[in-house]
């Protein structure tokens, strides 16, 4: 016997016999092997990995489980074990040693030893998972498990020693041994094995739920959160959501809850503790603070100001703290990473075994259960991996998801706080790039992180085995290898470069097409949609050019991929053949070799991806960090300091809007004292916004200072509405008061709007405000500021687009004196100057200066500025006659004689022309002059008394929406898309794909099966030519691979962007066609995003993903054939193999397409908000709701979240179940090859080679078909768009037969015309006829609602008429395309808008005009002055949406538009609200003078502006009610013109 082993002597018999395990038919193992290696096998790894246990424990949200039956069972049956154990050890006391003849060895007291210790520790657990809220532990399911599975063989062994036993007591001999202690054990193993089972049984469920949980679980919480170990692991828990899915698509309802450790909550308060760190590190701080570990304590979570502390030391990068707070999970990931890409290397090794074993099978043929063991061993390393790579996954997309949500929620809190200047840089549509792009890009790079270690490891251990195999030679492929890594570097390199182009491009073209969209209306009215049409296609072609040269460099790269693993094989084995006569190629060699460099492939083909990965997010971190790093508004703008006299004080304070160069204001001093009312008075541009901006804070402070104490509520000039109800947009985050609410609303006139409405105030409101009439919606921004029941009101110009008698009405009942806000303190900016003897002071600002204030009286005595501001109002006659009393009576006390002589005579001029308009106000009854403004508010009519209350409810919620939900298109996408898809790319290319893929994958095969012929051709031994003769058709065979790869990746490139650049074509020539109300009911958001994402995804994604699927398929269907033929019976398993992959398929499919669709729709809300935050911010900053907009941001993403964690899971869920069916196909391939007497050695290696790679292919294969599912949905969504109905055509053949002057007289005429805004809405015209002959200027009139700019609109065909016709000069417009009448005819509209580009852009899109002619139209809309002042004059830059022209100034642009164009037919729309007096007279009298010969249509908002017009038309509820001349109206007492003027005290 051979020496004695120390494992020998510690069990007294031996521990290994080869003889017995290996070299034999039937394998036993010694019984010291079973009670040592595979008892304490499971015992160590539940000691070693225990540590996770106890880190579950710490990290656990939840506490306190109740007892339940599992864990009552559980501990019952570990106490048996142990029983039964401390009896083992206790019996060997007994039975053994001493007295006994039986010996007692170390292992009878130390084996139970070590297993009471190991139960104890188990014992322990229960109680402290029950304590702890720890469901379920991996760690004791996989320790039972192995404990079960390793106690097999020492069954079979007491089993068969048991049955010998019972011979030998039944054959009568004489002298029986003594078997008690054998007995003895038998028994006691098998009661233990069993409650071993049970165990495993138990550990097969989980506890019941934690009595106390830190988040609520609500019955619709996530099953993951209670399932077992075994459900985690096979995601089983994911069952029931895939069964639904499959059987109705799924809703958002049928959803699960986050899991808590997802949501914002829980992320963002480790992310900011974090940041704030780092920003501290980087940052140089005078005082070093601690910072306690962010809470959520009180929802806030407060992330550090970069700029705010002391000298900068560098940009504070997000890297550091994302690594901090995620890095944890991600090694817990990157360790099953580890184990994962160390079993891969097993399966060649296993591959050569089988070899061997079917080499062997003629010469010396080895026991059947050795093939059989190969065969299983070389499954269950396949499944292990399996098992591993989906947690590893599942890991790396739980960081990717919290990574993305710190991005977002960080960007959104920034956002909330960055300064002007540096929110000038960036446009809104750039910064929410920033949260759409950049941050789903670290989402997509989590997944390949790892690869970075995990490659060079692979491509390492590869080399070594492949060393093993065939020696030095392999470095000649190494060689080829590391010569492909700098071209490959080089090419990525250049494609980067390429990136950075198309994504400044693309930039460009979302920016501009956000304009358009924005600015849809005015480009309709002027008919310029071809101009910027072709501006948006310049950039695409651009665009596309940079892509193409990408197609280009993206194929070489892939050329040089498909070849580099060939080459490389074909190079190694050529070396390794030519080298040495005595190297011979055998089936062996050459299949374990290829399957390790089958290996080498993948981390070669990820490390560039990577490469281009990580540049991208270099670039997105980049971006990031410049956004968060820029500049934040100063807090100490604006001091707080209770102990000043006043509330709002500013002492020599020089402001600038963040141009360190550019003062704004120059010394402000002013004081508002308590409950006092400030006026802020001035011409156009001479800083009075600018003022409220400096007391907001928001301006940069230069010197001087700012005080205010109290809550702020602040009304800015242009009204900043929200996509919500009428009511939100009130309340604005307060709590319903209704009584409050009611008095509000009457007080700043909106009940009579509100009435109007189709739901009430739950009628919804568009993106900015879209279905809101300028007045309605300042009205609404007013409502907020006195019902937010502040302290101090700033309101900037609340009145300026509200009609005099509103304005006057509000003025009493909340501004001035006696109203709502009497008691607070106020400042106001306004035009008006009726109001100004109501107030407790006056600010006159002048170029960025007070120039004098004081009380009205004061301020006349003084002869200064204000006094000749006042003389130029009383000139354009805008006020009413008991105010023009008021006003003499105040200037006779007050002025000085020789001031009085002028202010006379224009108070007697405006006498003549004063006759105020009370549009809005005039309700239906008071047509019949019934009662004063404030009792007519009051009386509210119900409409239809009629209709049932709750009918007419249900008829508001209908009504109310505007906005169209989103549709997300259920079931599976139809094949008309993908037809659709493939027209675009052109019939030839899309089956030139199909012949290349396939020819590629022929070409593959026959390499392979070449290489099998060769290594098993014998006589190469000793024939060289033979040899070199194979060696030559191996090259051409690759050669021919690379070529038709090389031509394939071109074809489908190019092609897919063929179909890009049509598509994009398509929808941007469609979106500009379709008729206004499609931009009504649908939110510019959604229409951009499929101009951003969609369009992004059908350039670059679609085609990768096609790309992809083709070679997917074709590679399984290469491996089946290639197993096919080396054993046909494979064919009998791969029927039942593919209805279980079809399944899976089908299951999965349905639901993940249905989650990606959910998802989807669920993002757009998170950038939406996102934009109407930014646009907004200084409204939120002012009302300081920044935390209740953060919460409504972070629940927004936790509701994406919810859509997007499931999807994830599916794709997990999908890969367990089909790489399990690749482990099938692996199994049967070998088994059948082992068990079939196969004897082609070559043949077996080619199918389980191939077989190995089945498994990564099928699941690539499903996850890309359903890739292309997903990503054709842009298609689809292109497609809706692109498909939808469009408005009349732009031009007609008849056209060009139309004299180039028409319309020459401009005679207008509607007869019998009606008109609706949308289908099935009700007509707001009905029936009108009038004429209006050429030259006549024509005032409307009529209140809000009555179809005043309806008339308009259906003058340019905006809305097409429902029944009757208009004709213009004899032409009916109907029969005109549309641009020949647009362009035809002249609007100045009531909201100017500019698009960014030159100031000569904005004046004259199609360039046709001369300098000349461009400076005369200035000249006369008085903005010659200021264009001269310009630096670059006419090619003045103007920024996105006008913002940095005053917006007086941009109206005037408006008219200067409108003096170019000069036709025949002018309308002028409300055009005079926004303007200040003095511009108002300036642009009447141009109008007066430069369109004197000229149809003038003006809707009236003050009736002076229309007093000296030829006719005047009275519209009421879509009907003319008057149709006459002022004067013949006014002789009229029973007209309804007659009773406003009345109402104004005029007759």
């Amino acid at each position: 016997m051979a020496e004695e082993s120390a494992m020998d002597r510690f069990c007294g018999s031996e521990f290994w016999n080869s003889s017995l395990s290996w070299w034999t038919e039937d394998p036993d193992l010694t019984p010291c092997f079973e009670q040592t290696a595979l008892v304490w096998t499971p015992c160590a790894f539940f000691w070693l990995f225990m540590l996770f246990d106890f880190w579950y424990l710490k990290a656990s949200l939840d506490k306190n489980i109740p007892w339940s039956k599992i864990s009552i069972a559980k501990l019952l049956f570990t106490i048996g074990l142990l029983v039964i154990t401390i009896l083992d050890l206790i019996m060997a006391f007994v039975k053994k040693g001493g007295d006994s003849e039986l010996p007692r060895y170390s292992l009878d007291v130390w084996g139970p030893i070590i297993k009471i210790a190991t139960f104890l520790l188990v014992l322990l657990f229960i109680p402290l998972n029950r304590k702890f809220g720890v469901q379920t532990s991996g760690c004791q399911f996989m320790f039972w498990f192995l404990f079960v599975i390793l106690s097999i063989p020492r069954c079979r062994t007491e089993a068969r020693a048991h049955q010998q036993r019972n011979e030998i007591l039944d054959s009568n001999q004489e002298e029986i041994p003594d078997y008690s202690w054998e007995e003895y054990q038998f028994v006691s193993f098998f009661i233990f094995y069993a409650f071993a089972c049970v165990m495993l049984f138990l550990n097969c469920f989980s506890d019941a739920m934690p009595r106390q949980t830190k988040y609520k679980r609500g019955p619709n919480e996530i099953p993951e959160l209670s399932a077992s170990f075994l459900s985690r692991i096979t995601y089983r828990w994911f069952d029931s959501m895939a069964l639904k899915g499959y059987r109705n698509p799924l809703e958002e309802d049928d959803l699960w809850d986050l899991r808590p450790q997802d949501s914002c909550k829980e992320v963002m308060p480790t992310f900011a503790y974090y940041w704030n760190k780092n920003v501290r590190k980087n940052y140089k701080q005078a005082a070093q603070t601690s910072e306690p570990k962010a809470q959520f304590a009180n929802g806030k979570v407060s992330f550090e100001n970069p700029q705010g502390n002391g000298r900068k030391k560098g940009m504070a990068s997000i890297m550091p703290p994302i690594y901090k707070s995620f890095g944890g999970i991600f090694l817990f990931g990157s360790f099953f990473k580890l184990i994962a890409d160390v079993l891969t290397f097993a399966q060649p090794q296993v591959l050569s075994l089988i070899i061997g074993y079917v080499e062997a099978f003629e010469t010396t043929p080895q026991p059947e259960w050795k093939g059989i063991l190969y065969s299983v061993l070389l499954f269950v390393l396949a499944s292990i991996q399996t098992f591993i790579l989906a947690q590893y996954f599942h890991r790396m997309f739980i960081v990717g998801l919290r990574i993305r949500t710190a991005l977002i929620n960080c960007i959104y809190r920034k956002a909330l706080r960055i300064s002007n200047a540096a929110r000038k840089e960036s446009t809104v549509g750039e910064i929410v790039n920033l949260m759409a792009v950049d941050a789903q890009r670290f989402m997509d790079l989590t997944t390949y992180l790892n690869m970075l270690w995990s490659a060079p490891l692979q491509i390492g251990l590869a080399l070594y085995f492949l060393w093993q195999e065939l020696g030095p030679s392999v470095l000649a492929g190494l060689a080829v290898m590391i010569i492909m890594i700098p071209l490959n570097g080089f090419i990525a390199s250049r494609i980067k470069t390429y990136q950075i182009q198309q994504m400044t491009y693309k930039d460009k073209r979302v920016k501009l097409m956000n304009e358009v969209l924005s600015g849809i209306k005015v480009l309709k009215l002027y008919a310029w949609e071809p101009s910027f049409e072709k501006q948006v296609l310049d950039i695409r072609d651009k665009e596309i050019a940079t892509l193409r040269s990408t197609a280009y460099l993206n194929a070489s790269t892939s050329f040089l991929w498909s070849c580099a693993p060939f080459l490389v094989s074909l190079v190694t084995f050529a070396t390794y053949v030519l080298i040495d006569e005595n190297n011979v190629l055998d089936a062996k060699k050459t299949f374990v070799s290829l399957s390790l460099f089958n290996i080498l492939r993948f981390p070669l083909t990820m490390l560039p991806m990577l490469i281009t990965n990580l540049v991208q997010t270099q670039v997105s971190v980049k971006r990031i960090n410049k956004f968060l790093n820029s500049e934040e508004l100063d807090p100490n703008n604006v001091q707080h300091d209770k102990s000043r006299p006043h509330p709002i004080i500013i002492e020599n304070g020089h402001f600038s809007w963040g141009d360190e160069d550019e003062t704004t204001l120059k010394n402000i001093s002013m004081e508002v004292p308590k409950n006092n009312l400030v006026a802020i008075v001035g011409t156009v541009g001479s800083g009075k916004s600018s003022v409220v901006q400096a007391i907001l804070g928001e301006m940069e402070k230069i010197s001087g200072s700012v005080n205010t104490v109290g809550r702020l509520a602040y009304v800015p000039q242009q009204a900043w509405i929200q996509n919500a109800t009428v009511r939100d947009n009130i309340l604005f985050g307060k709590a319903y008061d209704r009584k409050r609410y009611n008095r509000v609303i009457d007080a700043c006139a909106l009940r009579t709007d509100i009435e109007i409405l189709s739901a009430g105030d739950l009628t919804e409101i568009g993106e900015k405000g879209i279905n809101l009439s300028g007045g309605q919606k300042q009205r609404i921004s007013l409502a907020r500021a006195v019902y937010n029941d502040a302290d101090l009101y700033l309101l900037d110009d609340p009145l300026s687009a509200v009609d005099a008698h509103v304005g006057k009405h509000i003025f009493e009942e909340v501004i001035g004196p006696k109203g709502m806000l009497k008691n607070k303190t106020r400042v106001l900016v306004t035009h008006g100057i009726t109001f100004l003897p109501q107030v407790d002071n006056i600010y006159v600002m002048k170029a960025g200066q007070v120039s004098e204030n004081g009380t009205y009286a004061q301020l006349l005595k003084n002869k200064g500025a204000f006094a000749d501001f006042l003389i130029q109002h009383l000139q354009d006659g805008e006020e009413e006659e008991e105010d023009l009393n008021q006003i003499k009576r105040q200037l006779s006390e007050n002025a000085e004689p020789e001031l009085l002589a002028p202010i006379e005579k224009a108070i007697k001029l405006a006498r003549t022309e004063s006759l105020s308009d009370s549009i809005s106000v005039t309700s239906a009854d008071s047509l019949m002059g019934r009662g004063s403004l404030r009792r007519r508010a009051r009386r509210q009519e119900s409409y239809d008394s009629a209709a049932s209350a709750a009918s007419l409810k249900r008829k508001q919620e209908v009504e109310g929406k505007l906005i169209e939900t989103e549709k997300s298109q259920t079931g599976g996408v139809e094949f008309a898309v993908y037809k659709h898809y493939i027209k675009s790319v052109g019939i030839f290319l899309s089956v030139a794909t199909l012949v290349l893929n396939f020819a590629f994958q022929a070409f593959q095969i026959g390499s392979n099966i070449w290489l099998t012929q060769w290594s098993n051709d014998k006589e190469v031994e000793t024939n060289t030519a033979k040899r070199d003769m194979y060696l030559g058709v191996y090259g051409a065979f690759g050669f021919a691979q690379g070529i038709v790869c090389l031509i394939m990746n071109l074809g489908i490139d190019l092609g897919a962007l063929r179909a890009a650049k049509i598509l994009h074509m398509l929808l941007l020539s469609n979106m500009l066609r379709v008729p206004m109300w499609f931009y009504d009911t649908t939110p510019v958001g959604r229409i951009m995003s499929r101009f951003s994402k969609d369009v992004d995804t059908l350039d670059q994604k679609l085609v990768e993903v096609v790309n992809d699927g083709l070679w997917c398929a074709f590679e399984v269907l290469a491996t089946i054939v290639v197993i096919s033929i080396s054993t046909p019976i494979f064919l009998a398993v791969i029927v039942p193999i593919g209805f279980i992959y079809y399944f899976a398929q089908r299951f999965y499919v349905a639901t993940s397409r249905q989650l990606m669709r959910l998802e989807s729709v669920s993002r757009s809300p998170i950038y939406s908000h996102f934009g109407e935050t930014v646009t907004g911010v200084s409204t939120i900053r002012a009302y300081t709701v920044e935390d209740r907009f953060i919460e409504e941001s972070d629940n927004k993403v936790d509701k994406n979240q919810v859509c997007k964690y499931p999807s994830l899971i599916a794709n997990r869920w999908l890969a367990i179940r089909l790489e399990m069916v690749g482990n099938l196909i692996i199994l049967f391939a070998s088994l059948f090859a082992v068990l079939g007497g196969q004897s082609n050695p070559g043949l077996v290696g080619l199918s389980v080679s191939y077989a190995l790679q089945v498994t990564q292919t099928l699941n690539w294969l499903v996850r890309m078909s359903s890739d292309i599912e997903t990503n054709i949905v842009s298609v689809e969504r292109i497609k809706e768009y692109g498909e939808t109905k469009q408005e009349a055509a732009w031009e007609l053949e008849e056209d060009k037969k139309k004299p180039k002057n028409w319309p020459a007289d401009g005679r207008v005429e509607f007869s019998n015309f009606q008109v609706r805004y949308r289908e099935g809405l009700d007509l707001v015209l009905r029936g009108v006829s009038f004429n209006i002959s050429g030259g006549e200027k024509v005032g409307i009139v009529g209140r809000t609602g009555a179809g005043k700019s309806s008339l308009t609109l259906a003058l340019f065909r905006i809305i097409e008429s429902a029944g009757g016709k208009i004709i213009i000069d004899g032409e009916d417009i109907a029969q005109l395309g549309l641009h020949m009448l647009r362009s035809r005819l002249t609007i100045i509209p009531q909201d100017p808008v500019l698009f960014s580009g030159s100031l000569r852009a904005n004046l004259d899109p199609f360039d046709v005009k001369t300098d000349e002619e461009i400076w005369k139209a200035l000249e006369l809309s008085h903005l010659k002055a200021f264009a001269k002042g310009l630096t670059s004059g006419l090619n003045h830059e103007i920024s996105e949406g006008g913002d940095n022209l005053s917006v007086g100034q941009r109206q005037l642009v408006c008219l200067a538009r409108a003096l170019l164009r000069k036709t025949k037919v002018l309308v002028l729309d409300e055009a005079t609200a926004a303007v200040d007096l003095e511009t108002d007279d300036l642009i009447q009298k141009t109008i007066r003078s430069e369109f004197k010969d000229c149809t003038v249509l003006t809707i009236a908002h003050r009736l002076n502006t229309i007093m000296d017009s030829d006719k005047v038309i009275v519209l009421d509820k879509g009907q003319i009610t008057e149709f006459a001349s002022p004067t013949e109206l006014l002789d009229n007492p029973k007209s309804a013109f007659y009773s406003m003027a009345k109402d104004a005290n005029l007759v």
